[in-house]
């Protein structure tokens, strides 16, 4: 038996009943209290249970506006049933509220099951619209909650996952896991002020976590999660109710004003490893914010927005998919395959990380002036990938030697310009640096959710740090080129066109599946550093060529300028790469150089972990420092840049710099003859 509010009746003298019977029989009662009356009950309708071995439901909540039932099972699935239409909805609201003849009123519970048993005839037994078998595991869904309209379900398998409903299908769009511990997730509570509570019990302790603090508001010691019990709060008090050892025991706390005041909010739990800007979202009537994406230590990556007004960072989405540390983020802009985000500031997201584990999430943000942060954010998580997951899936597998548990991928780079839409199924590809020394390429169906590893290559035979993947395009075709950089000081370049190509045809021949391919040796390999490359970037000058930027652990930069010639004939013709100018500045940091940019063919930005930012002038065989600036955050692990040109037609360049901590600075080119660049 379970309750689920109904609307369109009053909730003091009325609700629904669910009740699960016999072969996966379930019957929807509506039940109306009246003073000085016995109770008034109803059949509404009966569902039919997929089959399972425990074969009843656990939780249920109704969609009013699409006049849907959605529940869950004792097997931990989400079933989605039909209801009413919304005029009889309304008729039977106001039939109910008045009194009317055709309840079915009994003085006795003797009396009402023969009732309700005879009008089962006149109901069908409907079968689920949508079912999503074993979502929460073998456990059990625990509770189904509608907000916003947003459908959020809660298990044992110490997840919860908001989903959405889309042509009478449930969708899952992400899965949250909150505190280490919590696995017994029980319920969801939507506060007035923006919090989310989620009610739970971790060992023998009930447990009310905070979303918006991150930590545990209340652990009440009970005896564990199988018994009975209620929790209910005020902005007065909070109450929590629970049977222990045949006895009712009550938790009651009041309201006390909170002597701790939080002067400046975290982001993360730990450092943050890595940060990217999404783009600029306009509100009305506000300033411009700029969105950014951040993964950390902490097994987390969060979107959040940045006012330069405000100075203040505001969280908008925390995605927990991850099992091990962030490392490396990429974007792939634009709208989705399936036309979402058509509006606002869409794109793909891809987080990677220790456990060789790849995430990939659309987003979508649009200005909200109703919300504190003025920016609203969608998350679907789109498709994930891991190495090993074919060989948890293997039997014996504790017989087996684990391949490479510890691989991490260390960097991330989406392919561009990738055309394939004159094809059934539109592919976009990633290319990933990874610690056991491989290059590897994915492929991502986005319809499909498939996210498939299709090359890959063992060429550096070391830890690969860093990899960016450019495109270079002529009147005759295109070349997608490859270049990666590894722990020994070497920078390799690629040209992948030929796997892409040939991953798409074995893709669409094998629907989605098919073994990785082998890529060519490198076109050119460049001895830049002495030790890692910790820092890369790459910028197609105005005549085609171009310049590679990169930083190593010996605080030494190197740059490098490249020309791109085909061979004769078609557009099949071979690749050929020339290195037409080195540029090395030994010493030019006192420690690792972790971020590099180039800003223009002739200026260059650095910052390492000596927590300076400098400007450089690049000039035939040297690069000479116009500026330094020392910025606050230490153990710099990552730089992002790029420019804005402002009202008055002045050109400005913008950075984000993360590790203990986010920075963002801002500044101006300098004039001709070079002078000391503003910061």
């Amino acid at each position: 038996l379970s309750w689920a509010p109904r609307s369109g009746l009053p909730p003091d003298t009325s609700a629904a009943l669910l009740a699960s019977g016999p072969d996966g029989e379930m019957l929807w009662l509506d039940v109306t209290h009246r003073p000085g009356q016995a109770p008034c009950v109803r059949l509404m309708g009966r569902y039919l249970l997929p089959p399972c071995k425990q074969r009843w439901h656990t939780c249920a909540a109704f969609l009013p506006q699409e006049g849907l039932l959605v529940c869950g099972d004792r097997r931990g699935s989400l079933l989605l049933f039909p209801c009413s239409s919304s005029s009889e909805w309304a008729a039977e609201s106001t039939s109910i509220v008045s009194g009317g003849t055709d309840l079915v009123v009994e003085d006795s519970s003797n009396e009402l099951e023969p009732s309700c048993l005879l009008q089962k005839g006149a109901f069908p037994l409907e079968s689920p619209l949508s079912v999503l078998f074993g979502l929460h595991g073998k456990t059990g869904v625990t509770s189904v909650t509608v907000h916003r309209g947003y459908i959020y379900s809660t298990g044992r398998d110490g997840v919860y996952r908001q989903l959405r409903l889309r042509d009478q299908q449930l969708e899952v769009l992400q899965k949250h896991r909150p505190c280490k511990g919590l696995q017994w997730i029980e319920e969801l509570h939507f506060t007035s002020d923006g919090d989310l509570l989620v009610l739970g019990f971790h060992a023998d302790n009930f447990v009310v976590w905070s979303s918006r603090t991150g930590e545990n508001i209340h652990c009440i010691p009970c005896g564990g999660g199988h018994r009975s019990w209620s929790y209910c709060s005020s902005p007065l008090a909070e109450v929590f109710a629970f049977i222990k050892s045949g006895d009712v025991m009550l938790y009651h706390r009041e309201a006390k004003p909170c002597e701790q005041q939080v002067l400046l909010p975290s982001l993360h739990g730990r450092e943050i490893t890595c940060v990217r800007r999404l783009g600029a979202v306009e509100v009305p009537g506000r300033a411009t914010f700029n969105v950014f994406v951040t993964g950390s230590e902490d097994t987390t990556a969060c979107v959040l927005v940045l006012s330069e007004n405000s100075r203040a960072a505001v969280p908008l989405a925390r995605l927990s998919d991850h099992i091990s540390s962030v490392r490396t983020l990429a974007f792939a802009m634009g709208p989705g395959d399936e036309g979402f985000g058509d509006e606002g500031l869409s794109a793909l997201l891809f987080s990677a990380g220790g456990r060789a584990q790849i995430e990939c999430y659309r987003l979508l943000c649009t200005g909200d002036t109703a919300s504190e942060s003025a920016v609203a954010c969608q998350v679907v998580h789109v498709a994930s990938h891991r190495l090993d997951k074919h060989w948890e899936q293997k039997k014996n597998r504790h017989k087996l030697v684990k391949m490479d548990p510890e691989t991490r991928y260390m960097s991330l780079s989406v392919v561009p310009g990738i055309s394939t839409k004159q094809l059934l199924t539109p592919w976009k590809f990633l290319a990933a640096a990874c610690s056991d020394g491989s290059v590897r390429i994915f492929g991502l169906l986005e319809a499909a959710r498939k996210l498939v590893l299709v090359a890959e290559s063992f060429h550096h035979q070391r830890c690969v740090l860093k990899v960016q993947a450019f495109l270079h395009a002529w009147a005759g075709g295109e070349r997608h080129l490859l270049c990666s950089a590894a722990t020994d000081g070497s920078i390799a370049f690629w040209d992948i066109t030929g796997p892409i190509m040939d991953a798409v045809d074995a893709l669409h021949q094998a629907e989605g599946e098919m073994q990785p391919l082998g890529l060519d040796a490198p076109l050119v390999t460049v001895m830049a550093h002495s030790c890692g490359v910790n820092s890369l970037h790459i910028r197609e000058t105005p005549e085609g060529r171009y310049l590679v930027a990169s930083g190593s652990d010996d605080g030494s930069i190197h740059v490098c300028l490249l020309e791109v010639a085909l061979g004769r004939g078609e557009a099949t013709a071979k690749t050929y790469l020339q290195v037409l100018e080195r540029v090395s500045r030994p010493c030019a940091h006192a420690a690792h150089v972790t971020g590099i940019w180039v800003l223009q063919p002739d200026l260059l930005l650095s910052a390492s972990v000596d927590q300076r930012l400098t400007l450089w002038n690049r000039c035939p065989g040297e690069l000479v420092p116009l500026s330094t600036t020392f910025f606050h955050v230490p153990d710099l692990a990552e730089l992002d840049c790029w420019e804005v040109v402002e009202a008055g037609g002045e050109l400005r360049y913008y950075c984000v710099l993360c590790g203990q901590g986010l920075e963002m600075l801002c500044g101006t080119a300098p004039s001709k003859p070079p002078q000391q660049a503003s910061q």
